[in-house]
């Protein structure tokens, strides 16, 4: 039995879709499962619109969510003539033709199906006729001779059987009047050179499949088993594109969701196990099986992606979560400084709740990074002269502090609310806008300790509150 081999295969014409990187995490984690290698193929034969920074791109997000491939990227472009020679076999051996139909021709045959209101297939005008009758001004595309008669049946490993009347399969093109080759010829060509095993990938790519499926046929190849994912849509209902807002990794980097929350949701967005909700990466490769995936499409939910990673920012190892966070704050928003970093490290415990994205830590945690307090001007209205009473006793007393812990906070604070008849709110909001420039934020012990006596010695002493 030969070894199992699945493969991505993206074309670099755009920034990673998050349908893909479902795909690929599906190939991925049905080849560890089955001991097997997982590739990846980079499509880059449309020249207008292909870029290295897209493949450059594509990589990047494959390794920040973790999916590693065996060996060096296959380069379609690179294959090129091997796709043209299989596309002269099959002419020579009579599964292929060459079509004469001008551009204008074809534009009429589609036009006709338009005002008929039926799907434009190939008239195929060209399979039979002579070589002689060809004309001497145009240059032949080839085309395939897809069966005229009869049904295909796709066994399809998630779809199950899937049945097509062959006459609904024009005589597609496999090679363009320059020589280039088409998307069918490519993949199949490439799928063979590669052994492929397994092709796992979207259920837009059904009707491709059946085409596919002749060509391999015609070649005399050993076929690959199928199996097509249902698609994402967008909580609407709408097929997701990439032209919706949150379709592709920067996407959800940028906001401060991390690579395993968002694994552990695409995972489970159309495949189950059991009742289970949380997959470590082990436990994915163990449990993953194509019996697992639904038939329906899958709806993206920004809600359960945003769920899911609080649950790992509240779950994960701090350390891991404070690295994390400071690779985040490096691509978005600005380095940690290193005399915050420590401060940052210690605070994470409460800087951490309620926040669902890396995003949240980070504006919880403004107040430690900001060298100069930045004040909520409705807040500071509320610094009266009672409020400077407040600050100034309170700093009186905190200057006296041999060690900084809430066991020696507490005595000042509960002496304050005393000596001016208040509450709690009456002495923690005051110094709350004061060391942190908002009446809103982490409580008011955490603020102290996390800042230190110097810090909060410093911004206790903002000449505004004197």
């Amino acid at each position: 039995m030969k070894k199992v081999a699945t493969r991505f295969a993206p074309s670099p014409t755009g920034a990673l879709h998050i349908g893909g990187v479902r795909t690929a995490l599906f190939n991925w984690l049905y080849s560890k499962n089955q001991k097997g290698n997982f590739f990846l193929r980079v499509e880059d034969t449309d020249k207008e619109r292909s870029k290295d920074e897209y493949k450059d791109q594509i990589i990047e997000s494959l390794k920040w969510i973790g999916i590693d491939y065996d060996g060096e990227e296959y380069i379609q472009s690179k294959k090129i003539q091997d796709h043209v020679n299989v596309a002269k076999e099959l002419l020579k051996n009579g599964y292929a033709y060459k079509c004469y139909c001008s551009s204008e021709e074809i534009e009429e045959q589609k036009k006709r199906a338009r005002q008929k209101k039926i799907p434009y297939i190939y008239d195929r005008k060209w399979r039979d006729k002579k070589e002689e009758d060809a004309p001497k001004n145009i240059k032949p595309v080839i085309r395939f001779k897809s069966k005229i008669g009869g049904t295909s049946i796709l066994k399809d490993l998630v779809q199950g059987d899937v049945e097509i009347d062959n006459n609904t399969i024009e005589d597609f093109i496999i090679l363009r009047n320059d020589e280039t080759p088409t998307y069918n010829l490519s993949a199949s060509v490439d799928d063979h050179i590669m052994n492929m095993t397994h092709i796992i990938r979207g259920d837009d790519h059904k009707i491709n499949t059946f085409k596919q499926i002749q060509i391999y046929q015609a070649m005399k190849w050993d076929l690959p088993t199928f199996a097509h994912i249902p698609l994402i849509h967008t909580i609407e209902g709408k097929k997701l594109s990439k032209r919706d807002k949150a379709s592709t990794l920067d996407d959800y980097s940028k906001i401060g969701i991390m690579p395993e929350a968002l694994r552990n949701y695409l995972l489970r967005l159309g495949w189950s196990y059991k009742d289970k909700e949380i997959f470590t990466l082990d436990e994915s490769i163990k449990y993953f099986s194509l019996e697992g995936i639904g038939k329906s499409p899958s709806k993206l939910d920004m809600s359960r992606i945003l769920s899911m990673n609080e649950h790992y920012i509240k779950n994960i190892d701090e350390k891991d979560l404070f690295n994390q966070l400071t690779n985040y704050c490096k691509f978005y928003k600005s380095e940690i400084k290193s005399d915050k970093k420590d401060k940052i490290k210690k605070s994470l415990t409460f800087l951490k709740n309620k926040a669902k994205t890396l995003e949240d830590i980070y504006n919880n945690g403004q107040y430690i990074l900001v060298d100069e307090v930045n004040f909520n001007q409705d807040d500071i209205k509320l610094i009266d002269d009672k409020a400077k009473k407040v600050i100034s006793d309170f700093n009186d007393r905190f200057s006296k502090i041999d060690q900084l812990n809430r066991e020696n906070l507490e005595p000042i604070i509960n002496g304050l609310i005393k000596s001016h008849d208040t509450n709690f709110k009456g002495i923690g909001q005051p110094l709350r806008i004061a060391l942190i420039g908002s009446k809103f934020g982490p409580g008011i012990y955490d603020i102290i300790i996390s800042l230190g006596n110097e810090e909060v010695t410093k911004r206790l002493g903002n000449k505004i509150f004197t």
